[in-house]
């Protein structure tokens, strides 16, 4: 097959996370919350140093650092007497050596970094990612002296729901009239791609009319039905870009 390496990891990872939402209810009912504890705490007893809590996760087909955050609320729980905060929790996961439990801490440290789709360290990933594809198109966009507002100016005007571009002068690609770009880094799949649509790519077009969504490690074809409506779909920077500056002006 010709799909690059992190087109199949994108999938990959879409995948195994919609696995691991199906799947995630039963790992945190009570009985399955207090059996991960006190096998974590038998194991450690056994050998501290032993990756426990990531062979358990692997064992019950549960992602690591998810794990890693069941048995460190039940911890903190029998530890404080409280139910400890969403806050508190990322913080540690974050940074393993806030944990008041050496042992703890190291056990979690594996669980994260061992995790390919979930965790602190991957979301740093994505979100590197995700930047790098922004950056990558804003240098396109001015290399084609394009004038946009990027999302951080609209946010500054106090919009909400904002795509990462806005053209200041429309332009056409492959005969579609394209008002704002959006940049995905990652592969456009059935059901992300509906999420995108509900959650923000028809309020784009809503507020800021027809649009351009790159999906950069491709997308599935069938998925692009919207062009006439309004909503186009490219896995790279349109290369026939038409810009509506000269024929807006001769009307």
């Amino acid at each position: 097959s010709s799909q690059s390496q992190s087109t199949l990891l994108s999938i990959f990872s879409q995948e195994y996370q919609k696995q691991i939402k199906r799947t995630h209810a039963k790992h945190h009912t009570s009985e399955a919350v207090e059996t991960y504890y006190q096998r974590y705490l038998n194991g450690v007893m056994k050998n501290a140093a032993a990756p426990v809590l990531l062979e358990l996760a692997n064992e019950v087909d549960f992602a690591p650092s998810l794990m890693a955050r069941i048995v460190l609320e039940r911890f903190l729980q029998e530890k404080e007497q409280v139910i400890p905060s969403k806050t508190l929790i990322n913080s540690m996961l974050r940074d393993p050596s806030q944990i008041p439990d050496g042992v703890l801490a190291n056990q979690v440290y594996q669980c994260t970094v061992n995790d390919c789709c979930y965790g602190p360290l991957v979301d740093c990933i994505k979100h590197a990612i995700g930047h790098e594809h922004e950056v990558l198109l804003r240098e396109m966009l001015l290399e084609k002296n394009l004038s946009f507002i990027a999302e951080d100016q609209l946010r500054a005007k106090g919009y909400d729901k904002t795509p990462d571009f806005i053209l200041e002068v429309p332009v056409a690609v492959e005969g579609h009239i394209i008002h704002w770009i959006e940049s995905k880094a990652s592969f456009g799949d059935e059901s992300s791609h509906q999420a995108y649509l509900q959650d923000q790519f028809w309020s784009y077009w809503n507020r800021f009319g027809p649009g351009l969504v790159i999906y950069w490690y491709g997308f599935i074809e069938e998925l692009d039905c919207h062009r006439e409506r309004g909503i186009l779909l490219k896995d790279c920077f349109p290369t026939d870009i038409v810009t509506l500056r000269h024929s807006m002006a001769q009307c």
